[in-house]
């Protein structure tokens, strides 16, 4: 378990000013210690907490053409068909996950294939399980397709909280099942929109873990 890239430049920012308050509350308050006291365990567990955002698990697996594994840590919220409006205009299953600010944060590819489509929205921070966070909130939408033309589109969504998406993905580029696609900071959602005739293998409220849980199978 490391810490991910995206998070040194933010984990850095945060320790300095956690240094500056410390020092400045021994300098200002020298002779009061229960003060230092509590703000050295507040900086502490503040320090840890913006650490643990940004772990980075080692989750390597062998590819397997027939499965969809989950592309996050989280809770399933959402199992349902919808139409899918941006590149399918069809239905399809929607599984969609809900990453809480103590869940990992790295996304993966719930599949192995060629990226035929990829496209990032702009957008507003309502809450992440807001029936309209997948069309109006800053989003991604990536579409992997497989050996055997089978397509799957992955979005991931910014919430209230996160308000920052980082996306690897990049058109006609080769993906295996596993690698990252990138990393949502702060926690968020993440959906998958898949063909009707998948057999969705999780239930609704259940736990899952990235690259670990098989969501579903084609």
């Amino acid at each position: 378990m490391g810490i991910h890239k995206e998070g040194y430049t933010i984990i850095l920012f945060t320790l300095l000013i956690i240094i500056v308050i410390n020092v400045g509350a021994h300098f200002l308050a020298p002779s009061n210690k229960l003060m230092q006291n509590l703000i050295y365990i507040i900086s502490g567990l503040v320090f840890l907490l913006i650490v643990q955002f940004f772990r980075n698990p080692d989750r390597s697996i062998i590819p397997n053409e027939n499965l969809i594994v989950a592309p996050a840590d989280g809770k399933v919220v959402a199992i349902e068909e919808v139409e899918e409006p941006e590149f399918f205009k069809g239905k399809r299953k929607q599984v969609s996950i809900f990453m809480s600010p103590l869940n990992v944060h790295v996304n993966w590819y719930p599949i192995s294939g060629r990226i035929t489509y990829f496209k990032y929205h702009p957008g507003d921070y309502l809450v992440a399980w807001h029936p309209k966070s997948s069309i109006l909130n800053e989003r991604t939408t990536i579409v992997v397709e497989n050996n055997n033309q089978k397509k799957v589109l992955i979005r991931q969504i910014a919430g209230a909280v996160a308000r920052r998406i980082v996306c690897y993905s990049e058109e006609n580029k080769s993906i295996d099942q596993g690698d990252q696609l990138g990393f949502i900071k702060f926690g968020s959602r993440v959906d998958l929109f898949l063909p009707l005739d998948s057999d969705i293998k999780v239930n609704l409220e259940q736990s899952v873990v990235g690259c670990e849980t098989v969501i579903a199978s084609f």
